[in-house]
C-alpha cells in the first residue's frame, strides 16, 4: 500500500523527526510504501507532491501544529499528536491501512490532535525536557525501543558548536 504522512511540532527539529524515522521504519517494516514530510518552524522537508498524493491510499498525519488538509481531499486521513508518529507509528499505520481498505475518505482523529486546521492550537509535547527519547532503564521491558535523530546532529547543536569554535 502507499501511504503519504505528515510530521509536525513547533520546532520541527527532534519529535517531528523522530516521528518521521519511526513512520517510515515501520511502514516500510510492514511492507507499505511511504513518503514523509517534515513540517517545523524552518519549513517543510521532503515535501509531498501532486503526485505523491495522487498516488497514495491514505495519509497519515502526526502533529501538534496546525495542519492543512485540504491537498488530501478523498483520502483517509489519520490525524494524531506527534507523539503517536513517536511512540505508536504501528497504531497510526494500521489504522491508515484499515481506512484505506475501507474505502473511508475524511479525517480520522486519533487522540488528542489540533482541532482547527487554519488555527494555531497545540497539544502538549511529551518527552524530555531537550526533545531526546528516555534511556532504556526508564521504560518497561515490554515497550519497544524509540528511534530518532541523533540530538547532537540537531541545527541548533551543531550551531552553537559552530559559534563556539
Amino acid at each position: 500500500m502507499k501511504l503519504v504522512a505528515i510530521t509536525s511540532c513547533p520546532t520541527g527539529i527532534a519529535h517531528s523527526q523522530m516521528a518521521a524515522e519511526n513512520l517510515e521504519t515501520t511502514a516500510e517494516g510492514m511492507g507499505h510504501d511511504i513518503k514523509v514530510e517534515v513540517q517545523g518552524a524552518m519549513g517543510a522537508e521532503n515535501e509531498l507532491t501532486a503526485e505523491d498524493i495522487a498516488a497514495a491510499d491514505a495519509v497519515i498525519i502526526t502533529a501538534d501544529t496546525a495542519v492543512k488538509t485540504d491537498r488530501f481531499e478523498g483520502k483517509p486521513v489519520v490525524r494524531g499528536p506527534v507523539k503517536a508518529g513517536v511512540n505508536r507509528a504501528d497504531e497510526m499505520v494500521e489504522r491508515a491501512v484499515e481506512a484505506a481498505n475501507a474505502g473511508k475518505s475524511g479525517i480520522i482523529d486519533e487522540g488528542d490532535a489540533p482541532e482547527s486546521e487554519t488555527g494555531g492550537s497545540t497539544a502538549a509535547d511529551e518527552g524530555t525536557e531537550d526533545g531526546e527519547a528516555a534511556e532504556d532503564g526508564d521504560r518497561p521491558a515490554d515497550e519497544p525501543v524509540k528511534r530518532g535523530g541523533d540530538p547532537e546532529k540537531g541545527i541548533f547543536r551543531r550551531l552553537r558548536r559552530w559559534l563556539s569554535g
